[in-house]
């Protein structure tokens, strides 16, 4: 799940006032809340009020896109509908402003959403947890399923700090310790012989991935 949030309304009003026809494109994707047409119809009403309260005159088209960070579906979707936009106003996480941009370079791009992370649900709970920041080297393998990159408050990657109190992160009393949760796993599958691995500092440029056919 990609949980996201909607920018401020007078964040999206001061980024779009430059431009008068403007482009709101939604996306079925993987964001939750779902940011569809009816959101997009929903947001374009409510700048289309605040810019005439501000004496600025907005025409805006809506439209969705299946998953904005397919750049050919985007681009089927979108293609018909760019006569005379000058700006286009993203409903995506920040994957889908980037592939937007990049099909259509010579038009404003701007995300009305801030992307807040890639995480599990626990629906019995009631929460959100993060689970997974797209390292681009997973180690679930050798952490009983258990990603330290995230979970652990200092994505520590060779066992515990030895800061934590009673199962309890040291950063954050309201989080389990990460390694404590890698330890028990390990020790349940018979696996504790994993943790006398020594896994090499993160290595960034893994981040920067790219899908070759």
């Amino acid at each position: 799940m990609i949980v996201t949030s909607l920018k401020p309304l007078d964040e999206i009003l001061d980024s779009i006032s430059p431009y008068s026809k403007i482009l709101i494109a939604g996306c079925d994707g993987c964001t939750q809340p779902p940011r569809g047409l009816r959101e997009a119809k929903t947001l374009s009403q409510l700048l289309e009020l605040a810019g005439k309260l501000k004496g600025k005159d907005m025409q805006f088209k809506v439209t969705t896109v299946v998953k904005q960070c397919d750049s050919f579906l985007t681009a089927s979707a979108l293609k018909s509908q760019m006569d005379g936009v000058e700006a286009v106003l993203s409903l995506a996480c920040g994957a889908g402003p980037q592939t937007v941009a990049e099909i259509f370079p010579d038009i404003p791009v701007l995300p009305a959403q801030n992307s807040h992370f890639v995480g599990a649900e626990d629906r019995e709970g009631g929460i959100l947890e993060d689970r997974c920041s797209a390292c681009g080297d997973c180690i679930l393998a050798l952490t009983g399923g258990i990603c330290p990159v995230t979970r652990c408050a200092k994505g520590l990657l060779n066992g515990a700090c030895g800061g934590a109190r009673n199962g309890k992160c040291e950063m954050d009393p309201e989080r389990d310790c990460a390694w404590e949760l890698i330890y028990k796993r390990l020790e349940r599958l018979g696996k504790l012989d994993l943790l006398k691995e020594f896994r090499s500092p993160r290595n960034y440029q893994a981040k920067a991935w790219r899908l070759t056919p």
